[in-house]
């Protein structure tokens, strides 16, 4: 073995042990908001992905498209998906773990609805704020989407872009969406989503590469698209059936294209600094088997759409604010 190959080996061996000890492990809210706070703060999540931390949108069948352009597709084809283009101006959003507010501020500025953002992350708020226009119909504030701080049917759309992750309770996220929103209005989400392995259990390679999805990005579980949806229903809030649907091939090509921004933006080594090409690279393995657990079927892209209902389980009639009609 020459000298050159024992570098290389010596520097993977390296650069794999830093990516397994610094893994950003699940331990709680806490954990998540450090998480998001540390990426909004030095600037790199945001000068590669834009203003939408979330997947594009690109097509079905996918055609290649812009990295950024087809996160704000992305958007535009949820909210047509939702049924959303038909509400009126003035419609009462939540956009729930709404990151630094790209989703927010086109729901606000392109469909003139009254956005309210929520997230953990209090410098995602903060940036947030600063990238929304005086007069954009936005507002942003720090939550927990496990215990929302807004009464009962306070929104007519609930929205939510990749935040399920993160959640360690999916059925209390499940009930806390529902429970803001006003009967007869509509909830929309976006989601990674694990296969359901109660059909298929995961085999012996599927589990470690599902731990490091979830070990990387302090996930602490996935749901599958039937069983979330299930916990939608199970909530008693739902009005008919929760419709499903898999976005994962139309947003498969954007895991290799986050990867390709460090290629075709050099500028950013100039910007970050050394430091910063190291915070890069080490989200690479992440990218990398994210792309592998999506284009195996391990993981799938879910969107779920529900209508809250007009009444409990029970029977009991709900007001327009979502408390018991008297």
């Amino acid at each position: 073995m020459n000298l050159f190959v024992a570098l290389a080996l010596g520097l993977l061996i390296l650069g794999l042990g830093v990516y397994l000890l610094t893994a950003r492990r699940y331990q709680s809210s806490a954990s998540v908001a450090q998480a998001y706070d540390q990426w909004t703060e030095d600037g790199i999540l945001e000068f590669y992905w834009g203003e939408h931390i979330h997947l594009g949108h690109y097509g079905n069948p996918p055609r290649a498209k812009d990295f950024l352009a087809a996160k704000v597709d992305f958007v535009h084809e949820m909210v047509r998906w939702g049924g959303l283009d038909q509400c009126p101006p003035g419609t009462r959003v939540l956009d729930v773990g709404c990151g630094i507010g790209g989703s927010s501020r086109i729901l606000a500025q392109d469909y003139g609805f009254a956005v309210t953002g929520i997230t953990i992350s209090p410098q995602q708020v903060e940036r947030a704020r600063q990238l929304t226009p005086p007069g954009v119909t936005a507002q942003f504030w720090v939550d927990d989407a496990m215990a929302l701080s807004f009464p009962d049917g306070s929104f007519d759309v609930v929205w939510s872009i990749e935040a399920g992750p993160h959640m360690p309770d999916k059925a209390l996220f499940a009930k806390e969406l529902l429970r803001v929103l006003k009967p007869g209005g509509i909830l929309v989400v976006a989601d990674w989503n694990q296969r359901d392995d109660r059909q298929r259990p995961l085999n012996l390679w599927e589990k470690p590469v599902m731990q490091q999805l979830l070990d990387q990005w302090s996930h602490p579980a996935f749901a599958s698209i039937e069983e979330f949806a299930e916990l939608l229903a199970a909530t008693g809030l739902v009005a008919g059936p929760v419709i499903t649907a898999d976005w994962t091939l139309a947003t498969l090509p954007a895991w290799l294209d986050s990867i390709k921004q460090g290629i075709l933006r050099p500028e950013g080594l100039v910007r970050f600094g050394l430091a910063g090409l190291f915070k890069s690279l080490r989200e690479v393995p992440t990218l990398l088997l994210m792309r592998l657990a999506f284009g195996t079927g391990l993981c799938r892209f879910g969107m779920f759409r529900a209508v809250r209902a007009k009444s409990d389980a029970s029977g009991v009639k709900l007001d327009r604010a979502g408390g018991i009609k008297v």
